[in-house]
């Protein structure tokens, strides 16, 4: 159908308004629930405790093996995303460490005692106490405590002296 050129155009468009659509975040939707960082923490600790260490091997192989500059950063990018989150997990297990701590002083502190604040020291202490029972638990003790030993030996062997030759500066 042809419109006739004898009536006068509005200037203003005339547009039927669709309903705008709100947009949901479901992170700040009380609908959606609160989340639970305990459980969040329990359900996923297997993606800490197992498969990012692992992830993290695989790629310093793939590192290893590349050439491609680009393909270098991207893992590398990879390595310290999972570096960061290695090391919030790790932050995590410290205040698991104080939170314990805290309770039981408290608990202390009510039956008469003083409180004893625990020292950054006496917070790795208990964080070592702590990986060695996993490690015992799950049998890799032996391997872990090797692993350590070697690298402490190597570590030992960088800061020996040389050995000193006996023709006052001259080797043969």
């Amino acid at each position: 159908m042809e419109v006739s050129c004898k009536k006068p155009v509005s200037r203003f468009r005339e547009v039927i308004q669709a309903t705008k659509r709100v947009v949901r975040d479901p992170r700040f939707e009380s609908l959606c629930g609160n989340l639970d960082v305990e459980g969040f923490k329990k359900r996923y600790n297997f993606l800490y405790e197992n498969e990012l260490p692992a992830e993290r091997e695989e790629l310093q192989k793939q590192l290893k093996k590349t050439k491609s500059p680009k393909e270098m950063g991207e893992i590398k990018s990879r390595i310290a995303w999972i570096d960061k989150q290695l090391k919030e997990s790790a932050k995590h297990t410290d205040a698991a460490i104080l939170a314990g701590h805290k309770k039981r002083e408290r608990e202390a502190t009510k039956q008469g005692k003083k409180p004893f604040y625990l020292k950054k020291s006496e917070i790795r202490k208990q964080r070592l106490i702590k990986k060695y029972h996993s490690l015992k638990e799950e049998g890799k003790l032996e391997a872990f405590i090797e692993k350590k030993r070697r690298k402490n030996a190597s570590k030992d062997h960088r800061y020996m002296p040389y050995r000193r030759t006996s023709h006052g500066g001259q080797e043969d």
